[in-house]
This record gives structure tokens, C-alpha cells and sequence, in this order.
């Protein structure tokens, strides 16, 4: 069984840390969530300014390096074509990063601006409105996707071109940890982004599952309850479990590309279908409205409200720092998971493509679907806000849904198109866990491996569900995941000292080469000391040195 590939103490130590947070909010739901949410008011007011300049920080630092000599480096050999097509690689690294939450968040999240504006503005006015369908296209937009993006950097860097099959968070630390990284320290780097995933998939579950739940209600009139998302949740898994199972090529890009084929029929649909100059207007605008407030966005902190008489309306912290927070738990897995499918492309293509293939992905569902329900609220077809606040947020969403043309049929279409898009992240999410648990992966993680972490990612959401604790979880993963934000800046560091090494030593490297080969690189310095040692004597050295100083002086 290949045991011997296991990595052990990270395997246990991740399970062990899970059960150490889930145990006692089984056994005292309500001490264990008021614990967890104090911790997390605590780090996101306190810390909140840090979460916002490390995410711009992020964004920045991934354009330098994108049109940086870093950037120009292949991920492989030299000439060596991508292994997935443009399609099936933004598919892949779109669903991996986004789930079935775009779903849930693209159609309802404006209402809730809509009801609670920024910078202190009047609820239901004419500027609350226009926030309201630009803040969800910012917090989903290029610095989510630059935070996604970092860790793939290091990580693809020494598994491509340093040709080391390893997949870990601690490896791509290596170059200032260094042989910390085979100790506790690495070990505890992995497990922390372990616990992170394990927590953000219950999150997940959280959001998709009652989504998933009030569709089929309106399809077959089955009643939400506990054995209908039960039945969901076994569904789902065994959906990912036998795509994990697969594999990469047979499975994932398969889900993947299925997934993207029925997301586009379904914004196409109501694109066409919904009222198509409002949608294509009203998303125009918030695009020219983001671009104007970019890094007013970005750095906004409300800090006039902490003093006089301005009341505090909490949300930086409520939102955009919360869901910076988000987006690093979820960074390393989505970084290792996009590093892993981008062999064949050039580091600057990996940030650009991301980034870009992200947000624009993200764009056209708060564009279309959230704009369709901000339409049915303004004309008065649909209250949309009043079942948000009376029903809850998933049977607000489904409603919205079946306000389109041939209702049946979208309300099919959106909750299949749910129930894949859990499937795809999962199943994307337990190849990566195998991956981190193994001392290499030289193709593929073992099958049994996989499978294990299929049914993991079930088991404890699935209990902690039947218990209401899942939210609970959720913000426990983001108070564990705090150190991430230190971890990003190392891998940050990491990536640019070892290839800035690389590319000074190889004098293969020309401005104008995207390639770097990493044996090549140390081919070419032992053939140059082995040249200087033979061919130079002291004239030589005295003349070279010569002509430096003189071309120095000119």
C-alpha cells in the first residue's frame, strides 16, 4: 500500500488537531462557540489593518513579478507546451477556488449592501445601490485571486523546475527555514493549512448544502430536513470521491470541464433571457466604480468611526477583512492545487492567468445573477430582501432562480450545477490533502489516500452538522489560520530568493527567454568554476579585473 510514502506525523498530527477543535464543540456547542467567536472579534479588529495591507501587498508584489525577469521562468523543461488546455486549466483552477459559494454568494450577497451599506451610507438609497453590486466583484475579485495565487508560486517553482516531488506548504519554505522544514516547524506549517482546508470545507458544506436542499424542495416538494441534506452530503461524496479516485486527467478535469459547461449555459441564459441591458449596464458601471476605488477599497478601515460621535459600522471587519481571512485559509490549497495543473506555463502566465481567469469568472456571476436579483427587487417583481430576512438566504436564492423563464428547468440547472461545483472543490481538496500527507508525489497521490481524505472531508462537517456547529468551524479555521498571514509573506520571500539565485547563476538566463531549466543551471556553474580553475592564471584575473574596473569608469 505504499506506506512508506506516507508522511506520518503530518497525516496524524492534522487529524489529531481537528478532532481537538470539533470534540469539544460537539460536546459543548454553545461554550465552544462563544470561545471561538470572541478569538475571532479579537484578530479581525484588532488585526484588521494587517489583513488589508498584506492582501493589497499580495496584489502588488504578483504584478511586479509577473513582468519581473521571475516571471519569465517555465514551469518544466525548455519549449515544453502546457499540459491542460486554456479551457480545462481555468475550469479546473476556478472550480477548485470558488465552489458552490459563488453560487450562493454571486446571487444574494448584494442584498445584504443593499440593507447594511459602506462608508456609512443610507440603506436602499441610490449610492447603497450602486455599492451594492460593486463590493461583491471587489472581494472576489484580483486580490482574492492574488491571494489564491502566491503559494502556487514556490510551490511550482521547486516541484517544476527544481524537479522536487514534493507538494508541501513547509518545501516551499525551504530556502529560510531551511532543514526546519523536515522537523516539527514544517510539520506544523502543513498541518495548520491542513486544519485551515478541513475547516473552509466545512464552510462550504455549510453554504451549499441548504442551497442544494431548498432547490430540490421546489423540484419535488421533498421537505429540508436533516435526511434530505444527509442524502445530499452522501451524494456529493460519492460524486468526489470516485473523481478523486480517478485522478487528475480522468476525474478532476472531466468535473471540471462539465461544470464550466453548464455554469456558461446558465449565465448565458439569463443574460439573454433576464433584462439584458440593466445586467450588461449595471455591471459596466460597478466595473468603472471599482477601478475608480480600487485602493480606497483596499485599505479602507473606517477609522473615523472609532472616535466622537460617528457611530462604527463594523463593516471592514464584517466583511472585507473577513474575507481576506477567508481567502487565506484557502490559499495554500488552491495555490498547491493550481501549481500542480500548471506545468507547461510560464510563472507570469500562472499570476496573470489566475488572476484574471478568477475574477473574471467571479465578475459574471455578481454581474449577472446578483444584478438580476438586485432587478427584481428595484422593479418590484420579486422581494427579494424580504425572503432573505424572513426565510434565510438559501431559499431567497432559489426563489430568485425560479423567477426566470422555464423556472423548472433553471432551478434543475442551478442545482445540478451546485451539486458538481461542491463535488469539484472536494475532490480538488482531498488530492491536495493526499498530496501533503506523502514524502513525494511523483504523478499522482496514492488512490487510497485519496480516498481517505474524500471521506474525511465529509465525516466531521456531516457531524458537526446534525449539531448546528458548522459556522462554528468555520470561524475556528480562520482564527487557526492567522499564522498564514506570516506563512504568505515567507512563501512570498522564498519564491524570490531561490529563483533570483538561479536565474544570477545561469548563464543560459537572456532577457528575452522564458525558460529557466534548474539542471542546466547547475551543469553550467560546475562547467564554469571547472573552466576558471584550468584556464585562468593570475594575468588573466588581473586583466578581467582590469577591464571591469575600466568599464566601470566609462
Amino acid at each position: 500500500m505504499n506506506k512508506r510514502l506516507i508522511d506520518w506525523s503530518t497525516f496524524i498530527g492534522a487529524l489529531f488537531l481537528l478532532l481537538l477543535v470539533t470534540v469539544p464543540l460537539v460536546l459543548f456547542p454553545e461554550a465552544g462557540k462563544e470561545v471561538v467567536d470572541k478569538a475571532n472579534t479579537f484578530i479581525t479588529t484588532r488585526f484588521g489593518v494587517l489583513y488589508l495591507l498584506v492582501g493589497l501587498g499580495i496584489f502588488l508584489f504578483l504584478i511586479y513579478v509577473a513582468f519581473s525577469e521571475n516571471g519569465r521562468v517555465r514551469l518544466g523543461d525548455e519549449d515544453e507546451r502546457p499540459e491542460f488546455n486554456n479551457f480545462s486549466w481555468a475550469g479546473m483552477l476556478f472550480c477548485a477556488g470558488i465552489g458552490s459559494s459563488i453560487l450562493y454568494w454571486g446571487t444574494i450577497e448584494w442584498a445584504y449592501y443593499f440593507q447594511g451599506p459602506p462608508f456609512g451610507l443610507e440603506p436602499g438609497t441610490k449610492d447603497a445601490i450602486l455599492w451594492a453590486s460593486t463590493y461583491g466583484i471587489f472581494h472576489w475579485g484580483p486580490i482574492a485571486w492574488a491571494i489564491y495565487t502566491l503559494p502556487a508560486l514556490p510551490i511550482a517553482y521547486f516541484y517544476y523546475v527544481r524537479k522536487k516531488p514534493v507538494l508541501k506548504i513547509s518545501e516551499a519554505t525551504r530556502p529560510l527555514i531551511g532543514k526546519l522544514a523536515d522537523g516539527p516547524l514544517g510539520t506544523i506549517i502543513d498541518v495548520l493549512f491542513m486544519f485551515g482546508l478541513l475547516g473552509g470545507a466545512g464552510t462550504t458544506l455549510a453554504l451549499g448544502t441548504p442551497m442544494i436542499a431548498e432547490g430540490i424542495n421546489m423540484l419535488t416538494g421533498l421537505p429540508v430536513n436533516m435526511i434530505l441534506k444527509t442524502m445530499i452530503l452522501v451524494l456529493v461524496t460519492a460524486i468526489f470521491a470516485v473523481s478523486a479516485y480517478s485522478g487528475l486527467r480522468k476525474g478532476i478535469k472531466v468535473l471540471s470541464d462539465l461544470n464550466l459547461i453548464l455554469a456558461i449555459f446558465l449565465l448565458l441564459f439569463v443574460l439573454i433571457f433576464g433584462p439584458t441591458r440593466f445586467l450588461v449596464e449595471t455591471t459596466t458601471n460597478s466595473i468603472g466604480l471599482l477601478m475608480d476605488n480600487f485602493f480606497h477599497m483596499s485599505t479602507w478601515t473606517e477609522p473615523y468611526n472609532t472616535l466622537g460621535p460617528y457611530e462604527k459600522t463594523g463593516f471592514p471587519e464584517s466583511w472585507t477583512v473577513f474575507y481576506w481571512a477567508w481567502w487565506l485559509v484557502y490559499a495554500p490549497f488552491v495555490g498547491l492545487f493550481v501549481a500542480k495543473i500548471s506545468r507547461g506555463r510560464s510563472i507570469k502566465q500562472m499570476i496573470l492567468g489566475t488572476i484574471s481567469y478568477g475574477s473574471f469568472g467571479s465578475l459574471l456571476f455578481f454581474g449577472i445573477l446578483g444584478n438580476y436579483g438586485l432587478h427584481m427587487q428595484l422593479t418590484g417583481k420579486f422581494d427579494v430582501i424580504g425572503v432573505l430576512n424572513d426565510k434565510g438566504a438559501p431559499r431567497a436564492i432559489v426563489e430568485t432562480i425560479a423567477q426566470l423563464p422555464l423556472s423548472w428547468l433553471m432551478i434543475f440547472v442551478f442545482t445540478v450545477l451546485a451539486i458538481i461545483f461542491l463535488a469539484t472543490t472536494f475532490d480538488s481538496s482531498s488530492y491536495i490533502l493526499a498530496s501533503v500527507v506523502q514524502k513525494e508525489v511523483k504523478d499522482e497521490p496514492i488512490r487510497w489516500n485519496r480516498l481517505f481524505w474524500a471521506f474525511a472531508l465529509c465525516l466531521m462537517p456531516l457531524t458537526l452538522m446534525f449539531i448546528g456547529g458548522l459556522g462554528t468551524l468555520q470561524t475556528a479555521s480562520i482564527v487557526g489560520g492567522f499564522p498564514l498571514l506570516f506563512i504568505m509573506i515567507m512563501l512570498a520571500w522564498s519564491f524570490m530568493r531561490a529563483s533570483s539565485e538561479d536565474i544570477r547563476a545561469s548563464e543560459h538566463y537572456e532577457p528575452k527567454v522564458y525558460s529557466l531549466n534548474y539542471k542546466k543551471i547547475l551543469q553550467t556553474i560546475k562547467r564554469r568554476k571547472k573552466n576558471d580553475r584550468k584556464q585562468k592564471g593570475p594575468v588573466d584575473a588581473h586583466l578581467e579585473e582590469k577591464d571591469n574596473n575600466d568599464n566601470k569608469t566609462e
